[in-house]
């Protein structure tokens, strides 16, 4: 079984956290905002045994936490959402969606190989209470924006004041996105008009960033989109695997065929 590492909150301003998860796709990094009343975290980490310390850091600086938001269903970002059972959950009407059906902890298992021991059988998320459906202040301090590409609708959450966005699940640095139910030339265009928002950028997946690294994100996808992958930025990413995953999604829906792609049902084993 792999081995849950101690989270270390690195601030990014006054009353805003973030925890950089280390490794590839399936550790997630997870966000803190802090508002007169308790704490707004961004996404829950994979699984229990990561969120649980995670949220012992959290409550040693910001307690309680109030509301929690998902920006996407997919389990590196929901996975540890049961360590917050008083707070609120924040998500869009796809997230919600997708969190009402059974977990497919088989297919986590084998897309997460070095994470499978977390997955047992009595794995859940917790379901969205209250749905996002148009951009909105959550706290005085904290906005939220419903918006496309990694899946039919994610979230962001921004902290004006601060200068930061939470991309979640919209952005990875340092590894390959996974646009398994998104639509690559959608998400390139989602992370452009993202461009110029904040000058810290948290991703879902990998350091710290600015901009500049949504710009290369975008480039990948564009040309994911365009049917191959030059050599690039990304030669140096984590799973180069969901390449083909993320060429065959953006052809099967040029041709109209919102179908999951068959590459990425061979990762699943199916």
């Amino acid at each position: 079984m792999a081995t849950s590492a101690e989270p270390v909150l690195q601030r990014l301003g006054d009353g805003v956290w973030v925890h950089v998860g280390a490794g590839p796709y399936g550790r997630a990094n997870a966000g803190v905002v802090v508002d007169d009343d308790g704490a707004t975290v961004v996404d829950t980490l994979v699984a229990p045994a990561f969120a649980a310390p995670f949220a012992e850091a959290v409550a040693a600086v910001a307690p309680p936490v109030r509301r929690v938001v998902l920006t996407s269903s997919h389990v590196p970002f929901t996975g540890g959402s049961t360590a917050f059972t008083q707070a609120a959950f924040y998500g869009a009407r796809h997230t919600s969606e997708m969190l009402d059906l059974p977990p497919n902890v088989a297919g986590y298992r084998r897309l997460f190989p070095d994470l499978a021991g977390w997955f047992d059988e009595e794995f859940r998320a917790r379901p969205v209470s209250h749905t996002v459906e148009e951009s909105a202040y959550l706290t005085a301090r904290l906005a939220v924006l419903p918006l496309a590409g990694q899946a039919p609708q994610n979230l962001v959450a921004v902290v004006p004041e601060a200068g930061v966005l939470f991309c979640g699940a919209l952005a990875s640095f340092g590894t390959t996105p996974l646009a398994f139910d998104g639509d690559p030339a959608a998400w390139a265009a989602t992370l452009r008009e993202l461009c110029d928002t904040a000058t810290v950028v948290v991703p879902g997946h990998g350091p710290v960033g600015t901009d500049a690294d949504l710009r290369v994100l975008a480039d990948y996808l564009e040309a994911c989109a365009a049917g191959s992958v030059p050599a690039g930025p990304w030669d140096r990413w984590h799973d180069r695997r969901f390449d083909a995953v993320n060429i065959e999604r953006a052809r099967m829906l040029a041709a109209g065929d919102p179908g999951p792609p068959p590459s990425l049902l061979r990762l699943l084993g199916l």
